[in-house]
């Protein structure tokens, strides 16, 4: 009988599994303290074994204080169609357990992928040469992270990477959404639960209600599709860049925030969230960034600087994805950014992965600020 196989990572999430099955998802709960550190393990409830690791190895190895307990049962994952609001799951590179809020349509511009040779386009202003890509529709998520998990991922995942610009005169000033995330398709391991509150975010309860004669049983309240229409400008994302140098892909998502006026003059915000992932097996840190920033005024901006947000991320086999956001701003409607980041080897050679270029395009009609909760 197959055993059931773990996804890499530091927290073990599921990849692939037997259909014929059912599996249940374990966490690791620290008995004495009392906080729960969430370490998806799943069982085959058919053969009895821990997929991945012998389940004496993990018993073994797990520290004192602390117990297995069941999260959820896994469900087959969706190969076609998406998922609807309400739907628990897994993240299956940070491992976090979230529930989907409603999802976006973005255009993903892959350039892993050799377009035909008719179809390459000219670069854009400024751009360095990267090879033009036709963009194909994808799912993404928006996303209430589970707030026990938000501490053992804060290493390879910003919690707070949803920002606005506040309701008031200081253009620089940002107000944050905690736990809240994008999440592609291909990342969501679904689960089901028998809790009616499943995942504790304070917005779980404003924006959805437990409802068992529905799949799956948490539904949409008025509240979440009132904030969602306010705020769309804001919470949308649009384009998604993805490009891999020597194994290390980098995905890019720019949402526009805004305008201020300042100093006489329009200030229009963007922030880009990154995530780079090593998809090989050599272990890698990020030690640099190079960025050249483009603007519709004509403009071109050279930025370097050590790390990203202040750290200089590992990426190895058992922690192999960073993401990030951060923010920049344009005294034009529009512009581009694309750069590098240096990375160094274990040998202490260094190499360049190139960011794919994006765009910065602010929205036609200008909206007024967020709306809905302060926090």
């Amino acid at each position: 009988m197959a055993a059931c196989a773990l996804r890499r990572g530091l927290l073990s999430t599921v990849s692939k599994y037997n259909k014929k099955h059912a599996h249940r998802i374990l966490s690791v709960v620290d008995s004495s303290s009392g906080s729960e550190a969430f370490r998806p393990r799943v069982q085959c409830r058919a053969c009895g074994l821990s997929g991945g690791f012998q389940q004496k190895r993990f018993m073994s190895s797990r520290p004192e204080g602390k117990i297995l307990e069941t999260v959820g049962m896994f469900e087959a994952v969706k190969q076609h169609g998406k998922y609807e609001t309400g739907q628990l799951f897994l993240h299956s590179v940070f491992g976090y357990r979230g529930i989907v809020l409603f999802p976006w349509h973005a255009r993903l511009y892959d350039r892993d992928i050799t377009p035909p040779m008719s179809e390459n386009k000219p670069d854009p202003p400024g751009a360095h040469g990267s090879k033009e890509v036709k963009g194909k529709t994808h799912t993404y998520y928006q996303v209430l992270i589970d707030t026990r998990d938000c501490p053992h991922i804060s290493q390879r995942s910003q919690t707070e990477a949803v920002t606005f610009l506040a309701n008031h005169d200081d253009s620089r000033a940002l107000y944050a959404i905690p736990g809240l995330d994008y999440v592609s398709h291909e990342d969501i391991l679904p689960y089901n639960s028998t809790e009616q509150i499943p995942i504790q975010h304070e917005l779980f309860e404003r924006f959805l209600m437990f409802n068992p004669a529905k799949a799956p049983p948490f539904t949409p309240r008025d509240t979440l599709k009132a904030w969602q229409e306010k705020n769309h400008p804001w919470l949308e994302l649009s384009d998604v860049h993805r490009e891999t140098t020597e194994n290390i892909r980098v995905t890019v998502i720019p949402f526009y925030m805004g305008m201020r006026e300042a100093q006489n003059s329009h200030v229009y915000w963007w922030r880009y969230c990154i995530r780079l992932e090593n998809m090989g097996a050599e272990v890698v840190q990020l030690r640099e960034r190079h960025w050249r920033i483009f603007s519709l005024s004509g403009t071109l901006e050279t930025v370097r600087g050590r790390g990203v947000v202040g750290r200089e991320p590992v990426l190895s086999k058992e922690q192999p994805a960073f993401q990030y956001s951060s923010h920049v701003s344009l005294q034009a409607p529009s512009g581009h950014m694309w750069g590098t980041f240096r990375i160094e080897r274990t040998d202490g050679s260094h190499f360049d992965v190139r960011i794919p270029p994006f765009s910065l395009e602010s929205n036609k009609d200008d909206k007024a600020p967020p709306a809905g909760y302060t926090f």
